[in-house]
């Protein structure tokens, strides 16, 4: 065939165009086989946001940042065009929002889809209502100039308070009250050395003398005959035991007397009748008693 090489020249430039054509949008993160829907938002300051930023969706890449148009003249002059998968469903109250992408990525979009039972939502070709969301980097720096701010205050308060203790003669009587001190600490060290030397010695000897006397008691104390002791109060209490088992029973004076009534009863009438005995002689002794100087006389 005479035009079978244009034929297959021009198939290879048609292939060469499509792969030219995937290819930069696949390096431009498009996604050519994968249908999108268009939405818009405004903003004043785009703090890097760029084309072919990525659209977030807590997290998770949905779409990108396809065009941006700018308008000096307008109080927002930034009109954002971005595209996101056919299949996210965006309800009223969602939130197009400009966040930091990392330290050093730059800025990206982040949809803020509420959880909603509204049937409303937005469709393709709708403004999204916007808002800035400051970095971490802003934060930092908003945060840092007010604890500076802060910081050199209490810095400047420092300062004066401290060229206030300087002037006059106040660090002289500091560095004098310094130098005092510290001769007392010399005068204490030195002592203190000389009751090492001195006085510690000797109440080591002390106690060594002391733990030797004890010893020695220990030792004497245990060569007493404990055994015998024992012995001889075991021996003791036994003739104790006998003496009260004699008691107990009927032998010996000392057991009737105890344990015999009738020995009891004619003891204790003998005691009265010696009682009335005494009380009668009392009161008439000459009954018992005769006393004459002549003799005695018949009756």
């Amino acid at each position: 065939m005479k035009n079978a090489r244009e034929i297959k020249v021009g198939i290879l430039a048609v292939v060469a165009i499509f792969l030219l054509y995937f290819g930069f949008n696949f390096l431009k993160g498009v996604n050519i086989f994968s249908s999108t829907h268009a939405y818009y938002g405004q903003y004043k300051n785009l703090n890097g946001l760029v084309e072919q930023s990525p659209v977030y969706v807590l997290g998770y890449k949905v779409g990108q940042v396809d065009k941006i148009v700018y308008d000096f003249r307008k109080e927002v002059p930034f009109t954002v065009t971005f595209s996101i998968n056919r299949d996210i469903v965006l309800p009223q109250g969602t939130q197009l929002a400009l966040v930091s992408d990392g330290l050093l990525s730059g800025s990206a979009l982040q949809l803020n889809i509420p959880v909603t039972d509204t049937e409303q939502c937005y469709h393709a070709g709708d403004t999204l209502p916007t808002i800035v969301v400051p970095g971490l980097v802003e934060s930092l720096q908003n945060g840092l100039i007010d604890q500076l701010g802060g910081t050199v205050s209490h810095l400047d308060s420092l300062i004066v308070q401290v060229r206030g203790q300087l002037e006059g003669d106040r660090l002289s009587r500091i560095l004098a009250n310094v130098e005092t001190v510290t001769s007392d600490l010399r005068v204490t060290s030195a002592d203190l050395k000389v009751l090492m030397h001195t006085r510690v010695p000797m109440v080591i000897n002390n106690v060594d003398s002391v733990m030797t006397d004890v010893k020695v008691v220990s030792a004497r104390l245990s060569e007493l005959d404990l055994q015998q002791t024992k012995n001889k109060v075991d021996s003791a209490v036994d003739k104790v035991n006998d003496l009260l088992n004699t008691v107990n029973t009927n032998e010996g004076t000392l057991g009737l007397l105890l344990n015999d009534k009738d020995l009891y009863i004619n003891l204790n009438n003998t005691i009265n009748s010696a009682d009335s005995l005494i009380v009668d002689l009392k009161a008439h002794p000459k009954r018992y008693v005769h006393f004459s100087l002549f003799g005695k006389k018949d009756k």
